[in-house]
């Protein structure tokens, strides 16, 4: 069988029609049969136990019980609501249903004496056992497929939940709903679905097939089934996520070179010699050995540098820059955003101080005379290197022979935008032509299984070290009731010369949020420092006023620094020794760590003080606790995966995953995303445009995402 069954439109599946498709795919994306089979249940609960009234406690979780109901009983609650009860028996004992909502259909619809099936959760009110909003079915169900039979039920199953919206709801398109329709789907679909991977990689892995997966997926028999169903479909989801991303890989080295970096000259050596601050760390060291044999080889550097908020990540770029103008090359640096490049700049010329080597800043804001002799220094080679924003990739923008590119990325800058670089290369008309080498550095730590799915085409450096002199920060907890004392501490660091930022999540009141906000919170600093001057900043004051602000923080005119999340990125005050993060369980993992980063930069011992309210959420006090545990960003950065999971993490949302697994969780199958990669990887070492018959199978999947809009280049 092919495929055309699983394209059918769901319209044409009994039970929705025009308008229940309407409501499928503008809420849930159900255009399809194959989308509706790969709508997969959040949740099973296993239905195979049938349970007596007798044997039941108020701590159990969900359980059934058949029997009938003996009578209802109503209660007023006040106008126009009421609480009604049945009360249930299967010879054993009596419970009662109870719903405070919907109690109306109950009495006319469940009939007293006749056979029913009850699902809830059991709990205990008044000494005796009662369910609320339990579901309630006919024991003959043909839906369910069960029977009522002198020795008791004999088939019941493990029960699939779907996620469904509130206007679903309202529309009855409940959970149960679309167990029916993907019921009478599976039912439709007598031949086996078509497979996706080969038999040699199934075997090999002992993964089920795929018409079986899917199948079971939605109603296994047991709990070992429905996990072989699960792992079965994760692995096929992840396998074509790496497959693609290693394929792209192989296609971009086949296609093109990397410029040949050969020698160490004067201006790498001078710099060496003469204005390195202070000693290679060894993490430094090797980074810049893998970068050094990239660029002699012969291909395209693609490599992702990973490294901590402070560990340097800028000089090792900074070097790889002057290798390329030792031979001969411009090389540029991207920078989100117009204060990040500026700052960019000034550190670039403070580590070159009065070295011959000319950088220049390309923004929004270069205009005019200004605009025109960078463009023309970048035409005629006597720019070396450029530090700018997206403006750089502009077609105005042309480089005399660009090298490599350094990209910053605190967002994403995807394969498209990369290729307009390379365009910028001079032209060989040769059949595999030479591109500027591309350095990505992140200051947000990507846990591995992670990177190795957003940035899957690109190696990865690691520098795991800090610089000498740098003291890790002191991270504490602080309740919000203790205010006092913590402005105590403030004073005394800012008596000892030292600068302080304090944090806010809001620029203004929310109706809907009790935090604070900045601009009362401003007011109210101010009297609890008289003797100091504040600054202030956020995100909604204009670029002008934002720099004067923050230029009189860095000065030292200002003492306090007031700001949002703003200041996460971009801003480099040895000076400053205290981070106060005021609401911090309303920040993720992620943000608090990128803002923590903030001190520490100096050779004094600095501290982050985190501020909450006495009453936490589990998670809110985890993530409290992992701060104050560690300052190590790779384990930040894990747990911020498993807590909040890839689709949230700070950047990735916006920047990596085009698509949304649907089955996968890259936090939790990390195992599988090895896996998935290690099999692409022997698909591609063996066959990299998979065009041989062994692959047609994986050939005929690729082309099939394609059409359904997978953007498998902004994975990469």
């Amino acid at each position: 069988m092919n495929s055309a069954i699983t394209e059918q439109d769901i319209k044409y599946l009994p039970g929705v029609g025009p308008n229940r498709k309407k409501l499928l795919s503008q809420e849930l994306g159900i255009e399809t049969y194959g989308d509706l089979l790969e709508y997969y249940p959040y949740k099973h609960i296993d239905r195979t136990k049938v349970y007596a009234v007798r044997d039941l406690t108020g701590d159990m979780p969900f359980v059934q019980v058949v029997g009938h109901i003996l009578s209802f009983e109503t209660f007023e609650m006040g106008p126009r609501r009421e609480r009604v009860v049945a009360h249930f028996s299967d010879g054993t004992g009596i419970m009662d249903l109870v719903w405070f909502n919907g109690g109306k259909y109950a009495k006319q619809n469940y009939k007293i004496g006749t056979e029913y099936l009850v699902f809830g959760r059991p709990s205990v009110f008044n000494n005796r056992i009662q369910v609320q909003h339990p579901e309630v079915e006919g024991v003959r169900s043909e839906e369910l497929g069960v029977r009522s039979e002198e020795a008791g039920i004999s088939s019941f199953t493990m029960r699939p939940y779907y996620n469904t919206t509130e206007k679903m709801k309202k529309m009855n398109m409940t959970s149960r709903a679309i167990q029916r329709l993907v019921k009478t789907l599976l039912e439709k679909l007598t031949a086996p679905l078509p497979e996706t991977i080969p038999d040699f990689i199934l075997s090999s892995r002992h993964l089920m097939g795929r018409d079986e997966a899917l199948r079971t997926i939605h109603f296994p028999q047991d709990v070992r089934q429905l996990e072989r169903a699960r792992v079965r479909l994760k692995f096929e989801e992840l396998f074509f996520v790496q497959l693609n991303i290693l394929r792209y890989a192989s296609d971009q080295r086949r296609k093109y070179r990397g410029f040949v970096f050969n020698r160490i000259g004067p201006v790498f050596n001078d710099f060496y010699q003469r204005n390195l601050p202070f000693q290679l760390t060894g993490a430094q060291k090797r980074v810049m050995h893998e970068i050094r044999a990239d660029v002699c080889s012969g291909h395209q550097m693609n490599r992702l540098l990973q490294g901590d908020v402070g560990s340097g990540k800028t000089l090792v770029a900074l070097m790889a820059m002057l290798i390329a103008i030792d031979n001969g090359y411009q090389a540029c640096i991207m920078a989100p955003t117009e204060i990040l490049a500026e700052q960019h700049l000034q550190t670039i010329k403070d580590f070159l101080h009065q070295m011959p080597v000319r950088v220049e800043l390309l923004t929004g804001i270069v205009k005019g005379k200004r605009r025109q002799e960078v463009l023309s220094g970048l035409a005629d080679g006597t720019v070396q290197i450029l530090v700018g924003t997206h403006a750089v990739i502009e077609d105005t923008v042309q480089f005399q022979l660009l090298g490599l590119v350094v990209i910053d990325e605190q967002h994403r800058f995807g394969v498209a935008q990369r290729a307009k670089l390379w365009q910028k290369a001079p032209q060989s008309g040769e059949a595999t032509r030479a591109i500027p080498h591309v350095l990505v550095m992140t200051a947000t730590p990507i846990p591995r299984t992670l990177a190795m799915t957003l940035y899957g085409d690109l190696d990865v450096s690691v520098i795991d070290e800090l610089p000498p002199g740098r003291k890790p920060v002191r991270t504490s907890h602080v309740f919000d009731s203790r205010m006092t004392t913590l402005y105590d501490g403030i004073r005394k660091q800012i008596h000892e010369g030292r600068q302080v930022y304090i944090v806010f999540p809001l620029i203004e009141e929310s109706e809907k949020s009790d935090l604070r906000n900045l601009e009362q919170g401003f007011e109210v600093l101010c009297q609890a420092f008289p003797e100091f001057r504040l600054s202030k900043v956020h995100g909604r004051m204009k670029p002008r006023d934002k720099e004067e602000e923050m230029q009189r923080f860095v000065s030292g005119q200002t003492q306090i620094l007031v700001a949002t999340t703003v200041i996460e990125v971009g801003v480099n005050v040895p000076n400053a020794s205290v981070m106060v993060i005021l609401d911090a369980q309303r920040f993720g993992l992620s943000q608090l760590h990128q803002l923590r980063g903030r001190v520490g930069r100096g050779a004094d011992q600095s501290f982050c003080i985190l501020v909450t309210p006495y009453k936490l959420s589990e998670d809110t006090r985890r993530r409290i606790d992992i701060m104050c545990e560690t300052n190590d960003g790779f384990r930040i950065a894990e747990a911020d995966l498993k807590l909040r999971g890839p689709g949230d993490l700070e950047g990735t949302q916006q920047s990596g995953m085009a698509f949304d697994l649907k089955i996968a969780d890259i936090a939790r199958d990390g195992q599988l995303v090895q896996m998935a990669r290690d099999e692409a990887q022997h698909v591609i070492d063996d066959d990299p445009t998979c065009q041989s018959a062994k692959y047609a199978l994986l050939l005929q999947r690729l082309r099939q995402l394609r059409k359904n809009d997978i953007n498998w280049s902004k994975i990469s």
